[in-house]
């Protein structure tokens, strides 16, 4: 992917940064890219919550019933 990039390249990229946004505008860009990716973790790690606890609801063993416990139709009429 960045198999041909060099050192040259990535000062030039950065060069060019400073001259679209200015030197004085890199610090508040910065801050907000690192609140919106902590945003983004956050939120991912609350999506993995939520996926997590339908399974662990799911995995809990429910206790089986006593055999004496189950409903019994009543028994058909006899003539």
């Amino acid at each position: 992917m960045l198999h041909g990039l060099t050192g040259w390249h990535l000062l030039i990229v950065l060069a060019v940064v400073v001259l679209l946004f200015g030197a004085a505008k890199l610090p508040a860009l910065a801050q907000s890219v690192g609140k919106s990716a902590r945003l983004f973790k956050g939120e991912l790690k609350a999506m993995k919550d939520d996926d997590a606890a339908p399974v662990a609801e799911a995995s809990t063993p429910v206790p089986p019933q006593p055999r004496g416990a189950a409903t019994v139709a009543d028994p058909p009429p006899t003539h």
